[in-house]
Order: structure tokens, then C-alpha cells, then sequence
């Protein structure tokens, strides 16, 4: 039996040459039909090298029911995503005449985009840290120490890129930093740029499993406080509930106790009025 190659379209009939007229948007919906058929399919690729292993074309092509054509053009665009890559194919036995077929295996980052139990196994360990601490007040110290020595090390990363710049522009420098760890931070003015700044994280890779532990934000707000040498307030958490990380960094000099803390903050499509937070709530989503 034959399968028809994707992407295969129909020939053209009583079609002229010239420019085509313009046409509502209604036209972009086969384009766009077409589009996510072509990356559905293109997972379907990806996912049968997972669960079968590194597979040739010809071996994609038996199990999908496609045209081999149709499983290389998809392959070739898993490669330039990265999602796969290409390696000679073992031979057990006598090798035949001719080069070896290719088989196609995931890369780390295709494995990644398949379901994962990070965020399970990271709780499992801290709840187990709190257990053997004692549980209760013990155990939360046990996880907090432990936040605050993987934040510790983070740090460091951070540490020469911050010190490196003027103090004006150390806010900016960190959020670079956390950028490159994926954070998709950024710095800008706070509501009242004569108060300070506000240092903006997009992205929480760890966010599931903050939400259970929130002494991995206390530590991060700890750790921004001594790289900025500054007193520092988490106003708002991805982990809580809220569209964006937020820290208040006050300007030096010129804002400090309760005037610093009561800095107006625009979060989630909403604004804010927030006091001091101590170190014991800098997690946690302001009251």
C-alpha cells in the first residue's frame, strides 16, 4: 500500500500567471492547518525515536506509514532545532557493500521536551531533607539551609558580572546574568524612579517546585540583597501566582526603611501597595 507524501498538493487547474489578488484572512487558515499538520507529524517523528530508540529513515518511514522523503524532510528540521542527530547506524555481523544508513537519536534537548519528573524529584528530595531533619521547624530550617547554599553557589556566576559594573548599572548586569540561567530577566525603573528599581524575572525554571518550598525564593531575595549590597523586597512570585518575579532594589541613599518598602508595584495587570518584608516572607506574595 502507498501512502501519499506530505505536504503533497493537488495540481494546479485553469491557473494563470500573473499576481494573485488579495484575499481575506480566511486564506491564512489552510496555511495555518497545514503548519501545525506538518509539526504534529514532525512529533509524531520524534516521539517514535523515543520510545523505539535511534531508527533510520526507511524505519520511521514503516512505522509512521510515510514516504521516506516525507520522514527526512521532517528529520532534517528536528536536526537544525536540535532535537535529533544523525549517527551511524551499528552493524552486527557482516557489513554489506555501500555507506551505512543513518539512524537519528534524540539529543538532550528533544528528551527535555517530553514529559519529565524534575520538579517531582526535586520535592521527593526536599521533603526528605525536611524528614530526616525532624520535620516542623526543623525540617523547614534543613530546606532553607539548603536553598541558601544552592543559591550561594548560583551566585558566584553572578558575582564578577555584578561587581564588575558601575553601581548604576549593577541591576541591569544581574538581570543579564539570570537571563543566561534562563530567567528572562529584566531591570527597569520602579513606579517612582527616585524610590529605585525593579529587577523583573520572566521565567522561574524552578516556580512547582517553589510553590511547595518558598525558602527557595526567600534564599534568591538573600542573595540579590548581598550582590547588590543593598536592602532588597520580593514583592511578588511567579510561585504565588503572579506573572512575574518582582524585586524592589532601592536606590542607595535615597530610599531606605518604610519609604523604600512602600514602593507602588504594577504586577499581573494590577497595582500594588506593598510595606518591608523580612527575610521570612521575601517568598512569599505580599499582604
Amino acid at each position: 500500500m502507498k501512502y501519499a507524501s506530505e505536504g503533497q498538493r493537488e495540481p494546479a487547474v485553469g491557473r494563470t500567471a500573473g499576481p494573485v489578488p488579495a484575499t481575506s484572512g480566511a486564506a491564512e487558515q489552510p496555511r495555518q492547518a497545514s503548519h501545525d499538520e506538518q509539526r504534529g507529524t514532525r512529533n509524531r517523528v520524534a516521539r517514535s525515536i523515543l520510545d523505539h530508540g535511534p531508527s533510520t529513515a526507511a524505519e520511521l518511514a514503516l512505522r509512521l506509514e510515510l514516504t521516506q522523503a516525507a520522514v527526512r524532510r521532517h528529520l532534517d528540521a528536528l536536526a537544525a532545532e536540535g532535537v535529533v542527530e544523525p549517527r551511524e547506524k551499528r552493524v552486527y555481523g557482516t557489513r554489506g557493500r555501500g555507506r551505512p544508513a543513518k539512524a537519528f537519536a534524540l539529543t538532550d534537548c528533544g528528551r527535555d521536551a517530553f514529559d519529565q519528573a524534575y520538579d517531582q524529584l526535586a520535592c521527593d528530595a526536599l521533603r526528605w531533607i525536611a524528614e530526616s531533619a525532624g520535620g516542623g521547624e526543623k525540617g523547614e530550617a534543613a530546606v532553607a539551609a539548603f536553598a541558601r547554599a544552592r543559591l550561594a553557589a548560583q551566585a558566584e556566576g553572578y558575582r564578577e558580572a555584578v561587581e564588575s559594573a558601575p553601581p548604576e548599572a549593577r541591576t541591569q548586569a544581574l538581570a543579564k546574568a539570570l537571563t543566561a540561567d534562563g530567567y528572562a530577566a529584566t531591570a527597569r525603573s520602579a513606579p517612582n524612579p527616585q524610590l529605585g528599581e525593579q529587577l523583573c524575572q520572566h521565567h522561574c525554571p524552578v516556580a512547582h517546585v517553589a510553590e511547595r518550598y518558598p525558602q527557595l525564593c526567600e534564599a534568591e531575595t538573600e542573595v540579590f540583597s548581598r550582590l547588590l549590597g543593598t536592602h532588597v523586597q520580593r514583592l511578588a512570585t511567579i510561585a504565588h501566582g503572579d506573572g512575574v518575579c518582582t524585586t524592589f532594589i532601592p536606590k542607595a541613599g535615597r530610599a531606605s526603611g518604610a519609604r523604600a518598602g512602600k514602593a507602588a508595584h504594577h504586577t499581573g495587570g494590577r497595582t500594588t501597595q506593598t510595606t518591608t518584608a523580612s527575610a521570612s516572607t521575601a517568598g512569599r506574595n505580599p499582604a
